[in-house]
């Protein structure tokens, strides 16, 4: 091993420089270079150079890092090694739900969400400061749409994959009618409801609308960030300002505090369809 060392460490730069000038040729690439995200691909023809430019790139671009990180730009840094951090979300009335796993290929894992006739998702256990951290990103990949989805109808309200941010109802900011209203339902179900919702959708169709009101409730925005089957199969990398989108949604200022939903729902269509999330990242 000392030999092997030894010998890789005289050409180690070259390691590096191939990921560097690889890196700075595609830098600004939104989605893939021959298919693959860009730091996989210039990592996978850097790596070819030894075996110890391998190791260090390896802990340089895929380090572990919790759910909640330690650097003070991320809230969160989720690569799904398994579902730890994560809750079930259950609806009334809906008795068949959707499954959400942790699928491991080739040295990488990946959140697997299936969902046949069914609707559940799964929460992030922590809530998040908005203001603090804006920026969302994530990479997803669907393998098919909902021949009966269409936003604009209840009865074809599914989508194979969502990503779901719902706002903390704050009773200081509220009006007088909001707090009556919130605070009866209080009463009821023994914690306030959510006071708005922004879904960042994967449509089953081409739509008019980039946003739209949801169907369902007036205090839920959808977002399409991509429709249709043109890039089923494939990975899409996704980039968000969380308050920029709210303020277009909405026409006003979000709520501070946010929890992080995943979907994949199929129970008004009646269909199946398996996707796929490689990470999610939240950050300043």
């Amino acid at each position: 091993m000392a030999t092997l060392l030894k010998a890789s460490s005289t050409d180690l730069p070259a390691g590096w420089q191939v990921f560097t000038d690889c890196t700075d040729r595609y830098k600004g690439t939104d989605k893939s270079v021959h298919g693959l995200p860009l730091t996989h691909f210039c990592f996978s023809l850097a790596m070819s150079q030894n075996v110890l430019t391998f190791f260090i790139l390896l802990a340089f671009l895929f380090p572990v890092i919790p759910a909640s990180a330690s650097d003070p730009g991320n809230f969160l840094h989720e690569q799904f090694d398994d579902l730890s951090n994560w809750k079930p979300l259950h609806f009334p009335k809906i008795k068949k739900y959707s499954h959400y796993s942790i699928e491991k290929k080739d040295g990488r894992s990946y959140l697997k969400a299936e969902s046949k006739a069914s609707a559940s998702g799964i929460s992030f256990k922590k809530e998040f400061n908005i203001y603090k951290y804006p920026n969302v990103r994530w990479m997803w990949k669907i393998s098919n749409v909902y021949k009966k989805g269409n936003a604009r109808k209840k009865s074809g309200d599914d989508y194979p994959l969502r990503i779901y941010f719902v706002f903390k109802y704050n009773p200081e900011k509220a009006s007088l009618g909001q707090r009556i209203i919130y605070g009866l339902a209080k009463k009821i179900y023994g914690e306030y409801p959510p006071h708005s919702g922004l879904n960042f959708i994967w449509a089953n169709r081409q739509h008019d609308e980039s946003i739209f009101t949801s169907t369902y409730t007036k205090e839920e925005r959808m977002v399409i960030l991509q429709s249709g089957l043109n890039n089923s199969g494939k990975w899409m990398e996704q980039e968000v300002n969380i308050i920029e989108d709210y303020r277009k949604a909405f026409g006003f200022d979000p709520p501070p505090v946010a929890s992080i939903v995943i979907m994949n729902d199929s129970d008004d269509t009646g269909e199946s369809s398996v996707s796929y999330i490689d990470y999610i990242e939240v950050y300043r």
